[in-house]
């Protein structure tokens, strides 16, 4: 089973900042968005605290495209970089379906398009349960409507698939939460 640590709780307007995490499984040290944040340092000092540097991660996993979720990717150079597509890492290009894609023995990768055509959700099994990180909803609260999404019926289809599975949500740029029946469907 693996384990994880928030590195930094996202925020959005004004402030626009990813929620920023690490996952541990065996000799993986993953870091999942590593977007917008006041400094690297916000980023990296959590990292050192939990007794990891920036060239101990071996694995990043990139939610979508968009630069607040993506912007310190470069941070981590001896990294594998996940995506929707593909694998990277230094001039390897390895493309594949993110679909069922297992970053570790406990991390698994699902499609979960809908804010973007390009987003994944990333599923860690813990000893407390599935933990999803997704850009599905923002905080708890969802928005219940995505007001960027490129596909709201994706979104939607998504979260239902999410909500049958997940003991624990990490939201895109806000703290985890435990969904309930007011979770935004």
């Amino acid at each position: 089973m693996a384990e994880f640590h928030i590195l930094q709780i996202g925020s959005g307007s004004p402030r626009v900042r990813s929620t920023v995490s690490l996952v541990l499984d065996g000799d993986h040290c993953i870091v999942i968005d590593p977007g917008l944040a006041p400094s690297q340092h916000a980023i990296s000092g959590p990292l050192k605290e939990q007794g990891f540097e920036v060239t101990d991660v071996t694995d990043v996993i990139l939610s979508h495209h968009h630069p607040d979720h993506t912007v310190n990717v470069g941070m981590f150079p001896h990294a594998r970089i996940h995506d929707h597509w593909a694998t990277y890492h230094y001039d390897a290009w390895n493309s594949r379906s993110c679909e069922g894609f297992k970053v570790s023995p406990a991390v698994a990768l699902w499609e979960t398009p809908g804010h973007t055509p390009q987003d994944l959700s990333t599923l860690v099994e813990t000893d407390s349960g599935l933990v999803v990180f997704t850009h599905l909803w923002f905080y708890q609260s969802g928005p219940p409507e995505d007001p960027f999404a490129t596909d709201p019926a994706g979104v939607h289809a998504g979260r239902k698939r999410v909500l049958e599975v997940a003991s624990l949500i990490v939201p895109g740029h806000g703290p985890a939460f435990v969904p309930d029946a007011v979770t935004p469907r």
